[in-house]
């Protein structure tokens, strides 16, 4: 942009609309500028101003034109068309982007050289220190997982702490930034904080050293009696309604409001906090807790659902809350649910009552953690038939509410993968060694502090074989689809995986499924110095991501063998067909089993409270009403059209097979 001195008109204009400069020469100006909206105006330092030619429109119809009006600037830079109106102390040390509307506002200043929340370590996990993880702007929840959960890698953490304490300092200034398009009204005081284009800043209270990385395609809103230090504020969030936050970063599309407090805490994409507190957690993707009296602390969770009351406890001996525990993604807290750290609780689990015992069931995903008696009883892979569990699956997709397109976290949403289909392997290799070793008369069988009865761990047998058939089965069809095989060699040369990458064992970190070598290769990487920046370690990430499918079959290509008993490279048409009607049976019966599962939402029992002061009959017309007839509710059509759908592929699949017999 051209600047230009200020004439002596526009001088002597400015003195008569009350304007004072510690140096009119000081004051530079847009080539279009008019002094005409510039009124009680304290000039000082270094200063730049746009065109003021543009009207606002507000909520009402009521127009403004651009303006300054009663604000004191002191090294300033103003873009085009801004209205700054009632700084009740001053504005100093900033660059304001175009088209900015700034009313009614405390102070607003950088102090000093600021990273801009850039560099804050935060205290995750353990309140005591020793999992910090650096903030930053271009922090994803797997880089985080990294750094607070492998310290069995010092050199790695070294690494990626100098990785983030470069982009810190780089970004450095002291000069901040408002930018584009970005209202900040009836505000308190904003200390050290860089704001995006079309940020929304409405009544906060205060916003202290942080970053608030708003964009046209994802507009951040922070709003009512907000209070957040020590911070980064991540594209498409939404925080309102007194919502406290320190040493916090707020990942992409987030929202926190109700009176929410957070500290030493990571929360990534799409999570929600409301009425409630957490402390020292690490929220994955999808971290949901809504309800005033429920506390998270020292915690890892993702794509996880926090029930009313739900508690931890993190300070167990006399050394501190130097305790914490995991919910694998998907898992869920019932009311009233409490667990005492260190525990760990399998992928897609249920926990309800209070477990004192420190159980670890990461082995045994799907499952129920039920207390009775003080003593925990667990049900393996129960959750595999629950329609919550099914609902919740094809729910987070549809929830993302993402529209930066720059994405920070690369999430994998299916519910059987290689991370959770592998833990199942080794959960019923498990529930057989325990059946074993105890005899198949025992009624209940003990397993880390936690107890199985008879009948459930023959279940839980069953339910992961069914789900291993179905995952493997999909694996296969996906496959073979849209080929017509003339020979066993044909469908033997097709099996044969794209790459050798997908071997062993698969990891979740946070949110990413992805094997564990090309983690490990990575990691490699960094403390090599390989790849040697942030930008680099997330492009990494998006490889993994984009990749996921083809490593998949690497993985299901090997468990074929392992569970089949037969390898694929010696694989005929029998053999697949044989393993599609498998597929087909255990695709059915989990289905059969959700559509029971859902019934009972339709059961008299949860007709309950409905037909106020009515008769049998009304409170079923009443229920029918406000919760529609179990045949027409959308989730059961969806299972219905699933089982003729997965049944016809699978037919497709033995009918091209048939002809090779």
């Amino acid at each position: 942009m051209n600047y230009r001195n200020l004439t002596q008109n526009e001088i002597d204009v400015l003195m008569t609309q009350h304007c004072v400069a510690d140096d009119w020469n000081n004051i530079r100006v847009h080539e279009d500028f008019t002094p005409k909206y510039i009124q009680h105006v304290h000039f000082s330092g270094t200063i730049r101003i746009g065109a003021l030619d543009d009207v606002f429109t507000l909520p009402g119809g009521i127009k403004v034109h651009s303006a300054l009006h009663h604000v004191s600037l002191h090294n300033v830079t103003v873009g085009n068309h801004c209205y700054i109106e009632n700084i009740q102390n001053y504005i100093a040390n900033y660059e304001i982007g175009d088209y900015t509307f700034i009313q009614n506002v405390d102070i607003i200043l950088t102090d000093g050289l600021s990273k801009f929340g850039n560099g804050v370590e935060v205290s995750v996990m353990n309140e005591t220190g020793g999992r910090e993880v650096m903030i930053h702007d271009k922090l994803s929840a797997h880089m985080a997982y990294i750094m607070a959960l492998y310290r069995h890698r010092p050199q790695l953490a070294d690494k990626l702490k100098d990785l983030a304490r470069y982009y810190s300092e780089k970004h450095a200034s002291t000069i901040g930034v408002i930018g584009s398009h970005t209202t900040i009204m009836n505000t308190g005081r904003i200390e050290n904080v860089r704001i995006g284009d079309y940020a929304v800043i409405k009544g906060v209270s205060r916003l202290y050293n942080g970053s608030v990385n708003s964009n046209q395609a994802a507009p951040v809103y922070i709003g009512h009696n907000v209070i957040a230090d020590d911070f980064i504020i991540s594209s498409g969030s939404h925080i309102d309604s007194a919502t406290m936050i320190s040493r916090c970063f707020v990942g992409q599309a987030c929202r926190l409001g109700h009176g929410y407090s957070a500290s030493d805490s990571l929360f990534f994409s799409n999570c929600q906090g409301e009425n409630g507190e957490a402390c020292a957690i690490f929220a994955g993707p999808f971290t949901v807790t809504h309800h005033k009296s429920t506390l998270l602390i020292a915690g890892m969770f993702s794509f996880m659902n926090a029930g009313s009351g739900s508690n931890q406890s993190n300070h167990m001996y006399k050394l501190g809350p130097i305790h914490q525990g995991t919910l694998e993604r998907g898992a869920k807290t019932a009311s009233d649910s409490y667990i005492l750290w260190p525990s760990r609780v399998g992928a897609f689990s249920l926990v309800m009552g209070r477990h004192v015992n420190h159980s670890d069931t990461s082995n045994l995903p799907f499952s129920y953690l039920i207390e009775k008696n003080n003593t925990t009883y667990l049900v393996p892979g129960v959750n595999l038939r629950s329609v919550g569990t099914i609902r919740d699956a094809q729910k987070w997709p549809k929830r993302d509410q993402r529209t930066d397109p720059n994405r920070l976290d690369f999430i994998n949403y299916n519910l059987l993968s290689p991370f959770t289909i592998q833990k199942m392997f080794k959960g019923r290799e498990l529930l057989m060694e325990l059946r074993n070793v105890s005899g198949e008369l025992s009624e209940e069988y003990a397993y880390h502090s936690a107890k199985i009865r008879s009948e459930s761990l023959k279940k839980g047998i069953r339910f992961y074989e069914i789900a291993i058939h179905k995952f493997l089965g999909n694996s296969l069809i996906k496959r073979l689809e849209g080929i017509d095989f003339k020979s066993n060699e044909e469908i033997r040369a097709r099996l044969v995986p794209d790459t050798s990458i997908g071997h062993g064992e698969w990891v979740d970190i946070s949110g990413l499924i992805a094997p564990k070598s090309e983690v490990e290769a990575l990691l490699d990487k960094i403390e090599k110095g390989t790849v040697n920046r942030l930008k680099y370690i997330n492009e990494e990430f998006q490889r993994m991501y984009e990749h996921y499918y083809t490593y998949e079959w690497t993985w299901a290509y090997d468990k074929l063998e392992e569970f089949y008993h037969i390898h694929p490279s010696q694989m005929t048409a029998d053999d697949v067909i044989s393993i599609v009607n498998q597929w087909k049976e255990a695709v059915v019966s989990l289905d059969k089993m959700v559509y029971e599962d859902a019934k009972k939402e339709f059961s008299m029992a949860a007709k309950t409270g409905f037909g106020a002061d009515g008769t049998r009959h009304e409170k079923e017309l009443d229920f029918e009403q406000v919760r529609g007839d179990f045949e027409g509710n959308p989730f059961v059509k969806a299972v219905e059209d699933h089982i003729q759908k997965k049944s016809a592929l699978g037919d497709e699949l033995i009918e091209r097979m048939e002809r090779i017999v």
